[in-house]
């Protein structure tokens, strides 16, 4: 689905999108979670450092302040009834659905990041928590897989149903007769009628920072009986009947497209692992002749051993023993040179050569 131009080119625009930063406060608030967590940020860049640390930082101020602009001027609109709410809602009640639906929305978009993480995971790596088994359960091992995209189906329609509400709350309508909410100049409210703080305030806490979340806790995530109770839901609602159109729409696209299953290329989780094709290769293993023995690393090594190298230790035990027993074979004392490849180099300064972690090195 993503081996074409389309969806490079939509992926450019979203990160011109991304790049602009307007929705960087979710970054902060992945980050605050992580933190309570006692976890690292799941990444795959580096830390940040200089311009971009600073750029990074600047577009998270920019991103809070808009956030908070726009709820302080939703919430002053909804007490001043200017906005598209019904007037016979309760104010109280109306903020209450407001965070409440947009919890039960920002649910739904992690609850897709964490099926999708968990469906690259091996049973053994999905934990023994009952409700993740369950759920588990009915995505991938009923109805031949298709609750999956049955989820999809009936999480739309659940987040359109959420939205009918979301949307009237966070939504203005102020007249030329009426006062302008908190007393703010024309074209500023003109501008808000159209909505845009709304659509920011649901991007932010309705969706992407649940999604960021979701992708660095796929199991906790559905380690809860919310996201099982959501799920049920959104299968009955797939189960109505009221948009399997879609079912035949995409039957055809895939028929057109040639499109096959990812297992048809790239193999289950279980395969791939018998493989030793991991879906997260990690940089750093815990084997001492690659990251050194008594204060000694092994020269030319160390974290830089090549990619293929280091997966085929994690895989193969007997690898990894004798890599393990290289301590009097391959290192020496820093003060000595030592013999590499054919070249001479010590073990405090070692070899220049260096290896890409994503260029793939013949063992």
């Amino acid at each position: 689905f993503v081996n074409n131009y389309f969806s490079l080119f939509t992926y450019w625009g979203c990160m011109l999108v991304e790049f602009t930063g307007f929705v960087h406060f979710s970054y902060v608030i992945q980050y605050m979670i992580a933190a309570m967590a006692g976890q690292p940020t799941k990444s795959k860049e580096g830390p940040k450092s200089g311009l971009a640390f600073l750029a990074f930082w600047i577009k998270a101020l920019f991103s809070f302040v808009l956030l908070g602009a726009s709820l302080t001027v939703t919430m002053a609109a909804l007490f001043e009834g200017k906005t598209t709410m019904w007037d016979a809602v309760p104010k109280v009640w109306s903020v209450v659905l407001f965070f409440g639906l947009m919890s039960v929305v920002g649910m739904l978009e992690g609850m897709q990041i964490a099926f999708f993480a968990m469906a690259k995971m091996t049973e053994e790596e999905r934990g023994n928590n009952s409700w993740a088994l369950r759920t588990c359960d009915i995505l991938y091992n009923r109805r031949n897989g298709m609750n999956l995209p049955g989820f999809m189906i009936g999480r739309q329609l659940c987040v359109v149903s959420c939205f009918f509400i979301v949307a009237r709350v966070a939504t203005q309508n102020v007249t030329d007769e009426q006062e302008n909410v908190l007393g703010i100049p024309d074209e500023v409210q003109s501008f808000l009628n159209l909505g845009f703080q709304g659509a920011l305030i649901t991007t932010i806490l309705g969706s992407i920072t649940w999604q960021l979340v979701a992708d660095q806790f796929p199991i906790a995530f559905l380690s809860t009986p919310i996201t099982y109770i959501l799920l049920r839901i959104c299968l009955f609602l797939e189960g109505t009947g009221i948009c399997n159109g879609a079912w035949v729409l995409a039957a055809i696209h895939a028929r057109i497209a040639g499109f096959q299953r990812d297992e048809v290329y790239i193999g289950t989780a279980e395969e791939r692992r018998a493989r030793g094709k991991k879906d997260d290769s990690q940089r750093e293993i815990a084997i001492a002749g690659l990251s050194g023995f008594n204060g000694i690393a092994l020269p030319g090594f160390s974290s830089n051993a090549p990619k293929s190298l280091r997966e085929l230790a994690d895989t193969d035990p007997e690898v990894a023993q004798y890599i393990n027993t290289l301590e009097n074979k391959g290192a020496a004392p820093s003060s000595q040179p030592v013999a590499y490849d054919g070249n001479i180099a010590s073990v405090a300064d070692p070899m220049p050569t260096n290896y890409n972690d994503d260029e793939e090195v013949d063992c």
